[in-house]
């Protein structure tokens, strides 16, 4: 595959405090990318350099091998950004589809164009096209704005939260979207998302943010203290429901840990000669076959903290849950990392 976007020691600043710090990422042409991760962890600020929005501070950001040291309206052509709330135009949904193609002097059939956009979109244009802009519901403004950017034919895709606020039929259709989108026309797909279920039933690769870095590729478990000292030296944090998660010594000042979905062993079974430190008792709660992969990623709740773990999905079949089965949550305290 090819590398479209390249950055290399990237960080951003806003008022003196560094919002963002990126050593090396790396986005390959064609690829739907999703960034999962807290508010406050950085997501929508490197979605805003990769759509060419803001310069960083620092680093080097490549786009097709070529250094971008100033984005340009030429750059910001190649790859549009869908807000999560996307305002729309004071005019009908034909003009809002339209605008973009007119903006850009782009006027050979626009009238087909923009029906082929909001059928796109799962919008009948006999039903939708004259309508205005204040006669929509808030999952069709959604797939309106979202019309007016593929009609653009993007190289680039950037949404930011897309599903957010829309209903469950918009949810699903955007996401068929995103996908016939990169089958069709080759499109690369960047994506912020809170709904771990959308993100991975949409994405080839998920990043996981946290404090303005990227902590995996992939999701990852945060653990957040208080922790206290045990009298053998390992840190103890207690759930709500009295079970103890162990971990090692804090190599510095951070108290916040991580756990690698793939260091978590599920267990339906007994748990007497299990070795690890750590064997808390969970409810699973959702399943979600990861989009080009035999890979399940199982999230698991126990005592107000969320677990999720990666398994093939013949394990399942042996293991045999499903959401509301309990379940043991094993792993070593020495897989907890400080972050």
């Amino acid at each position: 595959m090819t590398c479209l976007y390249e950055l290399l020691d990237i960080s951003q600043v806003y008022a003196g405090k560094v919002v963002l710090d990126i050593p090396e990422l790396r986005i390959e042409k064609g690829k739907i990318v999703g960034i999962t991760g807290p508010n406050g962890s950085g997501k929508s600020t490197l979605l805003r350099i990769l759509a060419f929005l803001e310069k960083p501070a620092t680093g080097t950001l490549r786009f097709k091998g070529i250094p971008v040291a100033e984005p340009t309206g030429e750059h910001r052509r190649l790859a549009t950004m869908l807000l999560q709330e996307s305002r729309l135009l004071k005019r009908s949904v034909f003009d809002n589809v339209a605008f973009g193609l007119k903006a850009r002097r782009q006027r050979e059939r626009i009238p087909s164009r923009v029906f082929e956009a909001l059928e796109m979109v799962g919008l009948d244009p006999s039903d939708f096209a004259s309508r205005s802009w204040f006669e929509l519901s808030g999952g069709e403004s959604q797939r309106v704005a979202l019309a007016s950017r593929l009609i653009l034919n993007p190289e680039v895709l950037v949404l930011d939260e897309p599903t957010a606020s829309v209903d469950s039929q918009s949810s699903t259709i955007i996401r068929s979207v995103i996908l016939e989108t990169r089958e069709k026309l080759g499109t690369t797909v960047i994506t912020v998302s809170h709904d771990l279920d959308w993100a991975y039933g949409a994405s080839d690769e998920v990043i996981s943010m946290f404090s303005g870095k990227i902590l995996s590729r992939g999701p990852e478990n945060i653990i957040h203290g208080p922790w206290t000292r045990s009298e053998d030296g390992t840190l103890l944090k207690k759930l709500d429901d009295g079970q103890i998660i162990t971990a090692s010594s804090f190599p510095g000042s951070s108290k916040t840990g991580a756990l690698d979905p793939e260091d978590i062993i599920i267990s339906t079974g007994t748990t007497e000669k299990i070795s690890a430190r750590n064997a808390i008792k969970g409810t699973v709660t959702r399943m979600n076959l990861e989009n080009g992969s035999n890979r399940v990623l199982v999230t698991m709740a126990a005592g107000g903290q969320v677990f999720s773990a990666r398994i093939t999905s013949g394990s399942l079949g042996k293991l045999g849950f499903l959401p509301g089965s309990e379940v043991t949550i094993i792993f070593k305290a020495t897989a907890i990392k400080w972050i």
